[in-house]
């Protein structure tokens, strides 16, 4: 009796493991998106930033001296 009983509280935690393997699987993914999301929507507007800020400045001095000031 106790055997079974051993065997049965055995099952219904490998099955508990189971779900929660498979849950912390989906979070580690959830993560690893919104890491994704976060380099994308911050780090490349930054690098374009870098390029796009002297191009404005320089445009923006020669319109300037273009105009005698």
């Amino acid at each position: 009796m106790e055997n079974e009983e051993l065997k049965k509280k055995l099952e219904e935690q490998s099955l508990k493991i189971d779900a929660i393997y498979q849950s912390v699987e989906k979070t580690r993914k959830y993560f690893l998106a919104m890491i994704w999301i976060t380099v994308i929507a911050v780090v490349l507007p930054v690098i374009g930033l870098v390029f796009a800020v002297p191009a404005f400045l320089n445009s923006y001095v020669g319109s300037l001296n273009s105009l005698g000031l």
